[in-house]
């Protein structure tokens, strides 16, 4: 279910058509060879390597799968693993955890996350009003990856708009997020961290120079100030330590 809601961010991609095939309960030897046999066969039809999003809690079906070529994203090895290095505790790793732990706050969660995906690089202005943070920022500074553990962990419905050239040229917010300053939080990130992580993506680009990032940063930080907008550097800060500043700032109450 939460692999399934993660899936939601190939909506990122329109321009590639996706066949969505669910494989829910693979949690034996069996059922990992029935898996793996279904990447093969698609590879082999598609001649494209799938993507497979996967929730496996045992570390050794986890592996096994992986063994398979595809390109994986992983729930337990993302989220759920580093936190528990963090804590200094081993997470539960069972087949229904998720219910047991989250209880009655467990579809308040799963609500927040499919809200959270779908108001992803400001996908959609519909339903702000709904939104419990915001968050703003220019394009690759971690607004993604923080409001999505602001939504799997408490539970928070965080949308996330990304400032653009168009924003920076009119001098202040989109009109869609005028009206819900109260709620808006604000990412930045120090232009040569910010030009190494566009790099990877776009290199020689004039989105990844370190001049054009040192502009966008600086014109958005002006445009927060400007707005009356509180903002945290996300620089050398986790996302758990992100998470902490913007609750605490916003006053949220975690579910």
């Amino acid at each position: 279910m939460t692999a399934s809601a993660l899936g939601k961010l190939l909506e990122h991609f329109p321009h590639t058509e996706f066949t969505q095939v669910r494989l829910p309960f693979t949690d034996t030897p069996e059922k990992i060879e029935v898996a793996k046999a279904a990447i093969t066969q698609a590879t082999q039809q598609d001649g494209i390597r799938p993507v497979v999003i996967m929730s496996l809690g045992n570390i050794e079906l986890r592996n096994s799968l992986k063994q398979s070529d595809a390109y994986f994203v992983d729930l337990f090895s993302t989220f759920i693993d580093p936190l528990g290095e963090e804590l200094g505790e081993k997470p539960l790793t069972g087949s229904g955890i998720a219910h047991g732990i989250m209880g009655s706050s467990y579809s308040d969660r799963m609500e927040a996350i499919n809200f959270t995906l779908n108001h992803d690089d400001g996908m959609t202005n519909s339903g702000l009003e709904e939104a419990q943070v915001i968050l703003v920022g220019v394009s690759r500074c971690g607004k993604t990856p923080t409001s999505i553990y602001l939504a799997m962990q408490f539970g928070i419905k965080a949308a996330n708009y990304p400032l653009i050239p168009e924003d920076f040229e009119r001098g202040s917010l989109p009109a869609a997020l005028r009206n819900h300053i109260h709620k808006i939080f604000g990412l930045t990130i120090k232009p040569e961290r910010l030009h190494s992580v566009r790099s990877e993506r776009r290199p020689d680009s004039k989105y990844a120079s370190l001049e054009n990032c040192k502009q966008e940063i600086a014109t958005a930080e002006g445009l927060m100030r400007n707005a009356g907008i509180n903002w945290a550097d996300s620089t050398s800060r986790s996302i758990e330590e992100l998470s902490a500043i913007i609750m605490q700032r916003l006053r949220i109450q975690k579910v």
